[in-house]
């Protein structure tokens, strides 16, 4: 093996989907078995010191009364703009960071309840692998030693720790002979592999991704795509997939949860949602991906959104994204649609899910309707 990113440049519209690579569920975000992990009304407040002049605590809700499933082996991928809460939902879930209020059950115990030491005891079953591999790895420290300091902090023996790092490298395609090595002597991509190397090391049954190809060069974004999908089948890891590339999700999720300014607005089957979403804010996203193929590209089109997203410190009432959308009426400024299922198949948190699934508007009607002329309006970004 070189040293060199091992597998073949492939864009990601490219890969062929292995349509059995992750499992199916039935209903509209609901896992056929017990699932691995059941997230129940999430919250998550800042307080921010507050502005001179300014009287009482500002609290900045990141995370609003996030709800989902995820079975054994599932893929659930969050997706949204930045800032709308994906990696501070990932954080909570592993406890990196502590969740207002909340349930976080895993395998039937509550990990909101749990001491730090029983969590630490949990971290070989609940790994995480963040954005950027640069400031994930000790600048100072060996690569064998960064591997294998998890497996010694659950208890390995560290001669034995320090014996499985050339099988691990082996498993993300790295040269075992590299293991002395320090992170600034690897590319991008094979830090990134060192990170996932590393929270493989305890064997876990969970991964939580935070956006793990973002800070990666499109040309090397295939080949993580492909060793991840390569692992999570060969070791049935259950996924928690962070991103704003719905084409990645699409590839890799069976199941897909989409978020704004901090709360679900849709979530379900991942073929499903994007190929009829039922909320606005979803068909935004999907007509700002970028497609492949240029004809098809030059016949899209483009909904674009008036206006900026609204600030979580400030959140609008009623539906959120009400100030943005086209089909927004005066039940929507009042009352918060509830995620529930509404007759498309999967829970969606919008009054006129029906009526966004068969919308025809094009981009400037939609603009008209939103209050704001063409030139002023933002487009929806699927990509940073």
């Amino acid at each position: 093996m070189t040293t060199s990113e091992a597998m073949p440049d492939t864009p990601v519209e490219d890969v062929a989907v292995d349509e059995g690579a992750v499992d199916e569920a039935a209903g509209a975000g609901q896992a056929t078995t017990s699932p691995l992990l059941s997230v129940r009304n999430l919250i998550k407040e800042f307080t921010l010191k507050s502005k001179a002049g300014d009287f009482g605590k500002r609290v900045l809700r990141a995370v609003d009364d996030v709800s989902f499933d995820l079975a054994p082996g599932q893929v659930l991928g969050l997706v949204g703009e930045s800032g709308c809460g994906k990696s501070t939902t990932a954080r909570c879930i592993l406890r990196l960071i502590e969740p207002t209020s909340g349930e976080i059950v895993y395998k039937g115990e509550d990990l909101t309840a749990k001491s730090h030491k029983q969590m630490r005891e949990l971290r070989k079953e609940l790994q995480m692998v963040f954005q950027d591999p640069y400031s994930s790895l000790h600048p100072r420290r060996r690569i064998r030693h960064t591997i294998a300091e998890p497996m010694i902090v659950q208890g390995v023996n560290q001669k034995e720790a320090l014996a499985r790092v050339p099988e691990l490298m082996r498993t993300v395609q790295l040269d075992p002979r590299r293991a002395d090595a320090y992170p600034h002597e690897f590319s991008g991509g094979q830090r990134q592999r060192i990170g996932i190397a590393r929270a493989l090391s305890v064997d876990p049954e969970m991964l939580v991704l935070d956006e793990p190809l973002s800070a990666l060069d499109v040309s090397v974004q295939a080949d993580i795509i492909n060793l991840l999908q390569g692992l999570q089948q060969e070791y049935r890891l259950a996924f928690v997939f962070i991103s704003h590339n719905l084409s990645v999700v699409r590839y890799l999720a069976g199941q897909v949860g989409v978020m704004y300014l901090g709360q679900i607005v849709e979530i379900g089957d991942a073929e499903e949602v994007l190929a009829r979403p039922a909320h606005p804010y979803t068909k935004a996203l999907l007509s700002a991906a970028p497609v492949p193929d240029p004809e098809a590209e030059r016949r899209k089109q483009q909904i674009v959104l008036g206006g900026e997203v609204p600030s979580a410190l400030d959140p609008p009432s009623g539906c959120r994204f009400h100030p943005r959308c086209w089909l927004a009426q005066d039940i929507c400024r009042v009352e918060t649609p509830a995620l529930i299922e509404r007759g498309n198949g999967h829970p969606v948190a919008c009054h006129f899910a029906a009526e966004a699934v068969t919308d025809k508007k094009s981009h400037l009607d939609l603009t008209a309707s939103a209050g704001t002329s063409a030139s002023a309006g933002t487009s929806v970004a699927a990509q940073d």
